[in-house]
């Protein structure tokens, strides 16, 4: 069941489209590296399509009804809209969920320190990464700083021109004989993963003299003390933007498009739905990389007491109400897939595997070696969704996440089917996957929002 290659069957306006999408997607994710650039960006985006904050509206105690666009984040690291449908939400809806936190290197509570003169930031990984890929690279941070007294200070640095970048060093080919020896998981250990950001010392000091220069110029450009690090969120990612890939400008590269790239689709494909019978939802989650955990992670009730708000402000609340709307929603858990890569052919299976250039992928399972935590979708939900995708003539494919005893992978969607949905995971196919850079196929990107806003129709 061999699938076309989408760029054979374009025409010209759905290439002009395709690029304009794709100028967009590059920009989303040059400016939005982290959980919480995400959500503020995404509001902005929302507010133009005249979206409202459901907390401001359960505030005034207002109503909600039929064709009304709301939205709701939790912590400015993840964030539901819904579009409400004119059937009752009992019925159900129809749901786009995405994460937006990607692989990364986080500073620790405690983490500036001196060494022979040069300063570091401390450091602990986030994510599944091959720690080796993050050193020698120009690298920028992002984050937010809270103060006591109630103010959050934002950084980003690294990323004008005029910036300067930092990084991680490493170890000169002439010495690195048993380092070259060592595992590839062990090159470099975790520990050493620490942040070079610093070498003058400050004039008339003795002791520290290099940490006191970056905790004066912390103090002077941000107005921070170095007990301020205890609460900050201060995430290391590649320094720059995104960029076309390729000669023919095909592809697009750039950082954290696991899972970006399936999240600003699904946004976009919400934000371009008209009215609907059903509602639609973009859910856009964090901590999928590390289990889904914690307060704004899939595994909490954010996006369940969220259903139950608006239901209330709808005047239909009950506790049986809001488990009748989950499970009869229908779920489309976006997330991206590995392509495969003729470099590396011994991992994957050709015959069931996902290609650039043949479109959105649909995994009916993930999990790894039997099954292993996975959903494992129903047939009769397939059917469904190969019904929408032809109808509106989505390209499309299916695949496994390489072969069955080779490893595997998760998405949150066995969280949403808890709530007894209907969910099969489906996204976008990347090379070079968790890697500081990772590609994509800009036909991919293109079908991926087709087949969104294709799902929401139905």
């Amino acid at each position: 069941m061999d699938r076309k290659n989408a760029w054979k069957e374009y025409n010209e306006k759905e290439i002009a489209d395709l690029h304009e999408l794709n100028e967009r997607y590059k920009t989303f994710i040059s400016e939005c590296k982290t959980e919480r650039e995400c959500v503020k960006s995404t509001i902005a985006l929302a507010k133009q399509k005249g979206y409202r904050d459901l907390d401001e509206i359960i505030a005034a105690k207002e109503t909600i009804h039929a064709g009304d666009r709301v939205y709701r984040q939790l912590m400015g690291k993840t964030i539901a809209l819904f579009q409400i449908g004119t059937l009752p939400l009992e019925e159900g809806m129809n749901i786009l969920g995405a994460h937006i936190d990607s692989p990364r290197i986080d500073i620790k509570q405690n983490p500036l320190y001196e060494d022979v003169e040069l300063a570091y930031l401390d450091t602990h990984y986030y994510g599944g990464i091959k720690k080796y890929q993050w050193v020698a690279l120009p690298l920028a941070m992002h984050g937010v700083v809270a103060k006591k007294d109630g103010t959050v200070v934002d950084i980003v640095v690294g990323e004008k021109e005029t910036d300067p970048v930092l990084g991680i060093t490493d170890l000169l080919p002439h010495l690195a004989q048993t380092q070259s020896e060592r595992k590839a998981s062990k090159v470099i250990e975790g520990e050493d993963l620490n942040i070079l950001i610093g070498s003058r010392p400050l004039q008339k000091t003795e002791k520290n003299a290099v940490k006191e220069q970056i905790l004066q110029i912390l103090k002077e450009q941000y107005n921070i003390e170095e007990e301020d690090f205890l609460s900050a969120e201060l995430e290391i990612v590649p320094a720059g933007k995104a960029r076309d890939y390729g000669l023919d400008r095909s592809m697009v590269m750039g950082y954290g498009q696991d899972d970006r790239v399936c999240a600003y689709t699904s946004l976009e494909a919400l934000l371009d739905t008209e009215k609907s019978e059903r509602t639609s939802v973009c859910l856009l989650v964090d901590k999928e990389e590390i289990g889904s955990v914690g307060a704004t992670g899939m595994h909490s009730v954010f996006f369940e007491n969220t259903v139950a708000e608006i239901l209330d402000r709808m005047g239909v609340y009950s506790g049986l109400a809001v488990r009748r709307a989950l499970q009869h929603s229908r779920m489309l858990s976006s997330d991206v897939s590995a392509a495969f890569d003729p470099i590396y052919p011994s991992v994957m299976e050709k015959g069931n595997c996902a290609y650039f250039g043949r479109g959105l992928t649909f995994n009916k399972f993930t999990g790894s070696r039997g099954k292993s935590g996975s959903n494992d979708a129903n047939a009769e939900y397939m059917a469904h969704v190969r019904r929408v995708m032809d109808d509106h003539k989505v390209a499309f494919q299916t695949a496994e996440l390489g072969k069955v005893d080779q490893g595997g992978g998760g998405t949150i969607a066995y969280i949403s089917a808890n709530y007894g949905m209907e969910v099969i995971d489906s996204g976008v196919p990347v090379l070079s996957m968790h890697a500081p850079w990772e590609i994509c196929s800009k036909a991919d990107i293109y079908e991926a929002k087709k087949g969104y806003m294709a799902f929401l129709s139905e």
